[in-house]
């Protein structure tokens, strides 16, 4: 007796491009259909925030401190086992963490697949258009290959915040996205919003990736990712004869507050963060209201929303960008705390 094959979908994107956007309409569309989702999240940092969005009714796994392309790849064939047998779900989506290689994780996917009865139905890139075209006219920093591996190995590419942009700055990045990959879909999408039939692609088999296509990057040589995540003295590295790029200038800190926060001083400490931050969330109690309030920051727009937290969950903030004088934010965030 044949088994069915439980599709993946995996959701892949430069920090602050909407991936979580998308997971959370994702969740939506297909719970309101009958479908029953679940989800892995994946985050280099040791909290996920993010996992607050996803209602608590659907199954979901968390893989913290590391990258499923690097440390914790041998787990996710043990996560999606166990979300297999223990929920039995319709699909499972993958949200990667925004500074992983989407190769290497269709490697950690495809050996899941030597245990578990899976199928990658669709590997979904979200691309901040003005942030993307913005680095490509800068040229190629280490930061951008990684947004072009992103791209390259995409079956399905949402063109994001195209609102943001004029018509000639949005076809000069649609016709940067056809040159990186010219047979992915490019869909311009504002807040991730895309249509039912694009929903219901992503279940269907004959929108499966191409592997052929996808193992290969422009050079005819594999694409895949040697990077690490600093996070305070947490680092990880994986040498592989493989890999031949490097994302060590992406760090991150983590700062759990001990005390409630007055929101005015937290938005004007968000205001006056250091280029280098390029995205930032967190959850904090307003020292005004006693209310959990949790924060979204990506590429100089800050979004703060009441939230009611499933679970026990501390008062934290994640900051991620390039080598960023994490110590001098440290002290703002202290000094800030209502006494």
């Amino acid at each position: 007796m044949l088994m069915k094959k439980v599709p993946i979908v995996i959701l892949s994107g430069f920090l602050g491009s909407g991936k979580t956007t998308l997971l959370a309409q994702m969740l939506d569309y297909y719970t309101t259909k009958g479908v029953r989702p679940a989800v892995i999240m994946n985050e280099v940092g040791d909290v996920n925030l993010d996992g607050q969005l996803v209602n608590e009714t659907i199954p979901m796994r968390e893989m913290l401190s590391g990258c499923i392309c690097c440390t914790i790849r041998g787990d996710l064939g043990m996560e999606i086992g166990q979300l297999i047998n223990e929920s039995s779900p319709d699909l499972i989506i993958i949200e990667a963490t925004g500074v992983a290689n989407p190769m290497d994780i269709f490697d950690a996917v495809t050996e899941a697949a030597l245990h578990v009865h899976i199928d990658i139905h669709a590997m979904i890139t979200v691309v901040d258009a003005g942030q993307f075209l913005q680095r490509h006219r800068r040229g190629k920093s280490k930061t951008y290959r990684l947004l072009e591996d992103q791209i390259r190995c995409s079956s399905l590419l949402l063109l994001n915040k195209s609102d943001l942009m004029n018509t000639s700055e949005l076809n000069e990045t649609k016709r940067i996205l056809e040159t990186v990959n010219s047979k992915a879909s490019i869909h311009t999408t504002v807040h991730c919003e895309i249509d039912d039939a694009l929903f219901n692609r992503m279940l269907q088999e004959q929108e499966r990736i191409s592997f052929e296509d996808a193992n290969q990057d422009e050079q005819g040589q594999h694409s895949a990712c040697n990077h690490h995540h600093h996070e305070d003295e947490h680092s990880h590295d994986r040498n592989h004869p493989k890999h031949h790029h490097s994302y060590d200038h992406v760090m991150v800190y983590t700062h759990y507050f001990q005390q409630p926060m007055d929101s005015s001083r937290f938005e004007q400490i968000i205001s006056e963060l250091p280029d280098g931050v390029y995205r930032a969330k967190g959850i904090f109690t307003a020292a005004e209201t006693g209310e959990r309030m949790m924060f979204q920051f990506a590429y100089r727009q800050l979004e703060i929303l009441r939230i009611q937290p499933q679970g026990r969950v501390q008062d934290v903030a994640v900051f991620m960008g390039e080598q960023f004088p994490k110590h001098e934010l440290k002290r703002k965030l202290e000094q800030s705390v209502l006494i």
